[in-house]
């Protein structure tokens, strides 16, 4: 049988066997010999192509000629190979007779003629080799085993841990940010697969433009060409093994800041988006315009802006800035990182109505670790509700525990009663042994006891906006009444609004309601038989909760959940709120300052003038713009917001106390009652 026949059986293709020096020495009269009988054999098995002998018989010429000072290396490390080979034989057949004994006949078999030596040595060389592969399905099992122990090792980190309640925790920092969790496509792609995600944008990327790499957002096709827009970080200090980066506006980017002042005060949007035009990555302009879209239901369009302020700012990062090592940080009080804040954040809340609530987690992570200590966005009002939607219940559990001791996070009511939801539905997994299932849930009727002792006014907004009708000891109850409601200070039921229009959704699960009526029963029955601890969360609501910071009143308003909203004192409403800053701090540092406008003096206008310019107060007799009518229509514009706050203030109030009753019914004997059949 031909070498070719041999290869095909043995499932190799040409070209694939190793070369061994022998082949190199091999004389014009031996090549010709053996394609000689390559070919008488090869007819009575199979008819190869005379192409495929001539290319031998050329390569074999061409390999004759073939110097290489290598080739003495490798004569002697193949005469020391032959020598070895009949000991090998001798060790093998003493350790494993059967193992051995084709070769041994293999050797008896071998012709006497130095050709024909030469080439059964070389087909044997080859049967070696195809032997020993035999042996690689358990080598690639144990490497295929070696790589499972490394991913889970790679996944886990190898630090994770648990707590007394059995809860596993990773040990990396509880404000720790993945690069690949801050892209939604990575949680699409859990979801629906990556075909339905990427399905249509491969083809394109070969064709777009080189961009910056960016972890938060990618450039689309659609957007203006990018230009610095006049913005860039700088370090201020390293203190404590923590960074300390604040944005900085170039004098042509103030210029610009200031013409959107200008636009803002004129309330017309029109001018906004002249000013994005000429200026298409301005940032306060997209964040007011994104406001402007998602009033008039543009989503995508508002969700687009906000993703091109956000590509904006990751472009102008320093290179030494790391938002995911949590080492970071930027300070509120300067105007130039507020937009950073409040991208984030309306890119955030974007996702998660998007239905990427694990991302949105990842956000909002991301802006509590810029600065933990302020928290200036109140993140800790939301983390809660991502957690919970993202299934994160550990997350929420190790926040938890590592925070409560400097920051107090059992006495906000949306933490009370997350953390025990969360180990409510860490013990009903499949993977939790049983008794570590009942030892969160005797954890999680804990939690919830406490929290309804702590905050009783949570529980019947709560069943209202579920729509579920609570039982007569329930309602009747004084602890749950309209007195627990109505004795609860402004701040605290700020705060249960707040928990409430978020967080009411989670509730709606049949097992869930079953798991509170029985934990509600059991706080009746505590409450009944005077326990302590319902006096102690009594004088902790009376002397805590008396008004809330300005940072909770910025979360309200950024969020536009209505039953918080209506809860806003008053000091809060009547003030002007702007989309691009909303309560700016009142110690607030200023790198620069708007200029002021110059006032021009009384002129003497005539009586017409006068009289036109009550009825249209942008009219003047000589043309042109006088210049205190941009001040006159900013004053105008205050003041109209004002009374508008008020009138909505006083509308809320009316809307709240009034009862509707139906008219009485009078029966009316000779009407025909199958004339509405």
């Amino acid at each position: 049988m031909s070498s070719r026949a041999l290869r095909r059986l043995k499932g190799k293709q040409r070209g694939q066997e190793e070369l061994s020096i022998e082949d190199l020495n091999l004389n014009e009269a031996q090549t010709v010999d053996l394609q000689e009988e390559e070919e008488e054999q090869g007819e009575a098995v199979l008819q190869p192509a005379k192409t495929s002998n001539n290319r031998k018989a050329k390569k074999n010429k061409a390999q004759k000629n073939i110097s290489n000072i290598y080739e003495l290396i490798g004569d002697a490390e193949n005469e020391v190979e032959k020598s070895l080979t009949d000991e090998d034989i001798g060790v093998k057949q003493q350790v494993d007779p059967d193992a051995s004994r084709d070769d041994v006949d293999e050797t008896d078999r071998q012709p006497t003629d130095l050709n024909n030596g030469e080439v059964t040595k070389k087909k044997k060389r080859k049967k070696k080799k195809k032997k020993a592969p035999t042996a690689d399905p358990q080598e690639d099992g144990a490497g295929d085993d070696i790589d499972a122990i490394l991913e889970t090792i790679e996944k886990t980190n190898g630090l994770s841990h648990q707590n007394d309640d059995g809860v596993t925790f990773d040990s990396r920092p509880v404000l720790y940010v993945e690069h690949r969790n801050l892209n939604p496509e990575t949680e699409l792609k859990r979801y629906f697969g990556a075909r339905a995600v990427l399905g249509d944008q491969r083809p394109r990327q070969r064709q777009r433009q080189f961009h910056r790499s960016t972890w938060m957002t990618f450039p689309k096709d659609t957007w203006p060409r990018f230009s610095k827009p006049g913005i860039s970080m700088s370090l201020l200090e390293t203190r404590n093994g923590l960074q300390y980066f604040t944005f900085e506006h170039n004098r042509d980017y103030q210029q610009v800041q200031f013409k959107f002042l200008d636009a803002v005060e004129s309330m017309d949007p029109n001018n906004i988006v002249v000013l994005l035009q000429l200026n298409p990555y301005h940032i306060d302009s997209l964040l007011q315009l994104s406001d402007v879209c998602r009033i008039q239901e543009d989503q995508e369009m508002a969700r687009d802006l906000i993703e091109r302020a956000l590509y904006s700012f990751e472009c102008a990062f320093h290179p030494v800035c790391s938002l995911t090592s949590g080492t970071s940080r930027l300070d509120y009080l300067r105007p130039e990182n507020r937009a950073f804040y409040l991208a984030l954040y309306k890119h955030m809340m974007f996702l998660e109505k998007r239905g990427c609530p694990r991302t949105a987690l990842e956000y909002c992570k991301l802006i509590l670790s810029v600065d933990p200590d302020n928290d200036p966005l109140c993140m800790l009002l939301l983390v809660d509700f991502l957690c919970l939607r993202c299934r994160e219940y550990s997350a929420l559990i190790r926040i938890y525990e590592e925070w409560e001791v400097h920051r107090n996070l059992s006495q906000l009511p949306n933490f009370a009663f997350s953390v025990a939801l969360s180990y409510y539905h860490l013990s009903l997994q499949e993977d939790c042994p049983a008794d570590e299932g009942v030892k969160l849930r005797q954890k999680s009727d804990k939690l919830l006891q406490g929290a309804l002792i702590m905050f009783p006014g949570v529980l019947m907004p709560l069943l209202d906006l579920l729509t579920v009708q609570p039982d007569s000891a329930v309602s009747s109850h004084a602890y749950f009444g309209p007195k627990s409601q109505m004795d609860q200070p402004p701040a605290l039921a700020q705060l249960v609004a707040l928990y409430v229009g978020r967080s009411h959704a989670l509730w709606k699960e049949a097992p869930v309601l079953l798991w509170l009526e029985g934990n509600v029963s059991e706080v009746l029955r505590r409450v009944d038989a005077q326990d302590p601890q319902v006096e102690d969360c009594l004088n902790k609501r009376k002397t805590r909760y008396q008004s809330a910071p300005r940072n909770i009143h910025r979360h309200v308003i950024l969020s536009e959940i209505k039953e918080a909203t209506a809860t806003l004192p008053l000091e809060v409403t009547t003030q002007p709120v702007m989309g691009f800053d909303p309560l700016p701090p009142l110690d607030s540092v200023m790198a620069y300052t708007r200029p002021e406008r110059q006032i021009s003096g009384a002129s003497n206008e005539s009586t017409l003038s006068l009289f036109f310019r009550s009825l249209l107060p942008n009219f003047n007799l000589q043309g042109g713009l006088r210049p205190e009518d941009n001040q006159e229509v900013a004053r105008a514009g205050r003041e109209l917001n004002q009374e508008v706050n008020r009138l909505m203030v006083a509308m809320r109030d009316m809307l709240a106390n009034i009862q509707f009753q139906e008219p009485p019914r009078e029966d009316n004997p000779d009407r025909d009652e199958e004339e509405w059949d």
